[in-house]
């Protein structure tokens, strides 16, 4: 009997992933960039969408009412007169206004009544009486590159931007949705896949804003305070500082929560302006508990894990903190730096001078 010739089969060809380097991290880069310039802003959006642009006659009280009511923290302004985009009501708007109601009217019942006539178009004379930089009032059209979007929003220090066009059978102005770092970010996290290769550390990267401690601060230039901290002192440190979040500390610098500017809505429209002489620890119990919780990395994290991390759930910044053993005499949970969606943005668009030697304005970190 002849034996019967064997035949072997092909050997599967192993492939070891490519080795990580600073040239495969730029080269993630370069495709990220070069993919926001061939899509439109427009291309961001879902299939189905809604927008909410308020009257600027509309009182303010009613305004955050609709805020709240629907989710969201800023809105389109509109002049009906005019039949034209007003610019953006932010929470920003609502620290300036209770900064001017806490500084020029003699009780907290005045405050509360003037807010019920106070109307929307009445915001910026009081950011002219504060001597505060106006909000940036550009916009794009929602068709431009996605990359020309990107470098306005650096440029303006703006968290969000504006999409107009053009009513075709009227000529006017039409607001057709908001652009924010947010979900620009998130499209980013989902739809390219060159976010693996970002695998340097986001301290070497200098992403973000890190401890430098002085004789007068020990976490310089970071804004911070404890749970004993007035929710006014807080207040004032978003309007001065242009910041939307204070990371609040116990004794040791360890990061025990978060007290953001949208903690401060309520306080206009329920009119409960004696809360600003609370102190934190008083504010935070009152606050409510779908609360997502303070979210917090290390400066040993690659970027292409805080994208993913966006791509999977609602961030608007990341506290860095201390890991197990990663300074010598440290404490694990310390704080060690902020990090928001604009220093993320400014170095994935490659432009981290475009915004540099601006006047910054409230909208400037994340937010």
């Amino acid at each position: 009997m002849r034996r019967r010739g064997s035949t072997r089969r092909p050997r599967a060809s192993s492939q070891l992933p490519p080795q990580q380097t600073q040239e495969t991290h730029e080269l993630a880069l370069q495709s990220i960039r070069l993919f926001l310039r061939g899509r439109s802003s427009y291309d961001v959006f879902p299939l189905s969408s809604r927008v909410i642009v308020l009257d600027t006659k509309l009182e303010v009280k009613k305004a955050l009412a609709c805020l709240l009511h629907n989710g969201v923290v800023s809105a389109p302004l509109w002049n009906s007169e005019q039949r034209s985009f007003a610019g953006m009501l932010t929470v920003s708007d609502i620290i300036h206004l209770i900064q001017y109601y806490y500084f020029t009217l003699s009780s907290y019942d005045v405050a509360a009544a003037e807010v019920e006539e106070f109307r929307l178009e009445s915001l910026r004379e009081i950011e002219r009486k504060l001597n505060v930089p106006p909000p940036p009032t550009l916009s794009i059209h929602p068709m431009q590159p996605l990359y020309e979007a990107c470098r306005m929003l650096i440029r303006t220090h703006a968290r969000r931007l504006p999409l107009l066009d053009a009513d075709n059978s009227t000529g006017d102005e039409a607001v057709i949705s908001v652009l924010t770092q947010y979900r620009l970010l998130k499209f980013i996290a989902i739809n390219c896949k060159e976010i693996t290769g970002l695998h340097l550390p986001l301290r070497m990267l200098n992403i973000g804003t890190y401890v430098n401690a002085t004789a007068e601060n020990p976490y310089h230039p970071i804004c911070w305070a404890t749970m004993s901290t007035t929710v006014f002192d807080v207040v004032h440190m978003f309007s001065e500082r242009g910041i939307s979040a204070v990371p609040i500390l116990d004794k040791d610098g360890v990061v025990i929560d978060l007290y953001e500017t949208v903690d401060v809505i309520t306080l206009v429209r329920v009119g409960a302006y004696h809360s600003l002489d609370f102190d934190i620890s008083s504010a935070l119990s009152q606050r409510s508990p779908d609360f997502p919780g303070v979210v917090v990395c290390s400066g040993n994290d690659s970027l292409a894990t805080l994208l993913a991390l966006i791509g999977k759930r609602r961030v608007h910044r990341l506290v860095v903190v201390e890991g197990e053993g990663e300074v010598e005499g440290g404490r694990k949970g310390r704080l060690v730096g902020i990090i928001t969606l604009s220093d993320v943005l400014r170095y994935v668009i490659g432009e981290t001078g475009l915004g540099d030697g601006l006047p910054v304005t409230e909208e400037d970190v994340d937010g």
